[in-house]
């Protein structure tokens, strides 16, 4: 499907944006830029809305879980 190919690609974004952070990557590359772009559309509203933290950002672990949730729906209403 799709629809599971596209959570499952995003999903690897958002965890290749995580491990990034735990390494030190050039935030100029064309490839650190590439997924930071497509990331912080979805991470940014969820880490506003989210109180803070000590220096921990739990907004991809929210994302990811809501991909998951809204894959799932989304698959459930084009098999229905």
């Amino acid at each position: 499907m799709l629809v599971q190919l596209f959570v499952q690609i995003y999903s690897l974004v958002i965890l290749a944006r995580v491990l990034m952070s735990w390494v030190n990557l050039d935030p100029h590359s064309p490839l650190a830029r590439t997924i930071f772009d497509l990331t912080e559309p979805v991470l940014a509203p969820i880490r506003n809305l989210l109180p803070q933290t000590a220096g921990l950002d739990f907004s991809p672990i929210i994302a990811m879980v809501l991909l998951q949730i809204v894959g799932q729906m989304l698959i459930s209403m084009l098999l229905a």
